[in-house]
This record gives structure tokens, C-alpha cells and sequence, in this order.
């Protein structure tokens, strides 16, 4: 085993910190998260560590609608379980109300991050882990690419 070689972040780390998911070590956002939407949702071209382009190919993050919609589903259960734990549900009051106007905000406050994490998720099941990504180059994608039509949506 090479001594040179240090240990990796593990997937979900990677992924949770938004980095690529070919060497782990690089951030794919230029920023840091931010309410700003075009701020927030401006990734690099290239990891800055290890060159693994971020934009695989035109229309390449429509899917990530579908993952954030899934996250955000399993958010509103575990809201709402907290909720009936804590506060609890009775259909004699408004407590119910409560917790979808609780839910509500909630989302809305961690929208930037999720739109960021599907992004990061999405990614890493198209590119895998190369831990000897210092010795091999980054697949070319230049092909699937249209400069007209990036960033068209």
C-alpha cells in the first residue's frame, strides 16, 4: 500500500460537503451557500483539484429535481414525527396547522442547501470514486457538451 496515499473522505461526507466525487477533496460550488440564487447555484467547470468537469453533459441536473423532491419528503416525516413526539397532534386543535406552517418555513430555509446537496448527490452516482485519480485523467466529455445551450434553463 502507498504511504503517499491519505485517507478519503467516505462518500457521505463528500457528498453532505458538496465536493467532487472523483478525488473528494475539491468543492464543485464556486461559493459557499447563499440565498442568492444564481450565487448559490454557481458550480466550477472543472474540480479545482483533480479536473473532473462538473457539467457532464447538456441538461445533465434535470434529475435532480427528483432527488430533491425525495429529500424533501423524507424531511416533512421526520418533521412531522419530531412533532407529534414533542408537541404531539390532536385533531382538537390547530396543532396540526402548526406544524405545516413550521414544515413550510422550514423548506423554504433549507431550499439553497438542498438544491445544492441534490446537485452534489446526482453527480456522485454518474462519476465513481477514483482514488488513483493523481495518476488517471478525468473521462472527456467535450463531445456531450453544446456551449450554446449550457446553463439554457
Amino acid at each position: 500500500m502507498n504511504t503517499e496515499q491519505i485517507k478519503s473522505r467516505g462518500y457521505i461526507l463528500s457528498t453532505l460537503g458538496c465536493r467532487c466525487p472523483r478525488c473528494r477533496e475539491g468543492k464543485l460550488f464556486k461559493n459557499s451557500t447563499s440565498i442568492r440564487f444564481k450565487k448559490n447555484m454557481e458550480m466550477n467547470k472543472d474540480c479545482p483539484v483533480c479536473g473532473q468537469p462538473t457539467e457532464i453533459e447538456v441538461g445533465f441536473y434535470y434529475g435532480t429535481g427528483y432527488v430533491s423532491y425525495v429529500i424533501s419528503i423524507l424531511i416533512c416525516g421526520l418533521s412531522l414525527a419530531m412533532w407529534w413526539l414533542t408537541i404531539g397532534l390532536s385533531v382538537d386543535d390547530d396543532r396540526f396547522f402548526y406544524w405545516l406552517g413550521f414544515n413550510a418555513l422550514l423548506l423554504i430555509g433549507m431550499q439553497p442547501w438542498l438544491m445544492r446537496f441534490s446537485r452534489s448527490i446526482w453527480i456522485s452516482w454518474f462519476v465513481k470514486y477514483d482514488p488513483s485519480w493523481k495518476t488517471h485523467q478525468p473521462v472527456d466529455v467535450s463531445e456531450r457538451l453544446n456551449a450554446d445551450q449550457a446553463n439554457n434553463w
